[in-house]
């Protein structure tokens, strides 16, 4: 079951450390910009379309122009390297109640989609660019602990 949070939850007059739910995500600090944004932006489309509820409303500037809802939760973009990136993974997705989006090397380097689904298809020791987590609060630290912002 994917994390939610009940209407009642969604507080967007309340800092992001109150929110039950925590969302990260973990990148392989040794990739270069263009890589690490791509897949900062993969894993945020996939995540905001599977946990809808961590997007906020969109709301008018003071000219009349919509602007439309960002995660009124927050997210932390955190860097490790390589082998913590697929530890970090390796743990979460054995976390009952956190929700596990992954950026495997083939989801950068094909070209068609059906191509990267035959190379995972025949892949058993995959590298993850990046990876992102939603959970209950405690536990997404417990995963994530010690490592610092991407910076």
């Amino acid at each position: 079951m994917l994390p939610a949070f009940a209407p009642d939850e969604i507080r967007i007059d309340q800092p992001t450390r109150e929110a039950r739910l925590k969302w990260v995500m973990v990148v392989d600090r040794d990739l270069n910009p263009g890589l690490i944004a791509n897949a900062v932006g993969c894993l945020a489309a996939a995540v905001g379309h599977a946990v809808p509820t961590l997007l906020g409303p969109g709301g008018e500037d003071a000219v009349g122009e919509f602007h439309p809802g960002l995660p009124w939760t927050g997210c932390s973009v955190l860097a490790a390297d390589r082998e913590k990136v697929a530890a970090v993974r390796a743990k979460a997705i054995t976390r009952i109640g956190v929700h596990v989006v992954d950026m495997p090397e083939p989801a950068q380097t094909s070209r068609v989609y059906q191509d990267y689904l035959d190379t995972l298809a025949k892949s058993d020791g995959l590298r993850y660019y990046a990876i992102s987590l939603v959970g209950p609060r405690n536990a997404v630290d417990k995963l994530v602990g010690g490592l610092k912002l991407l910076g």
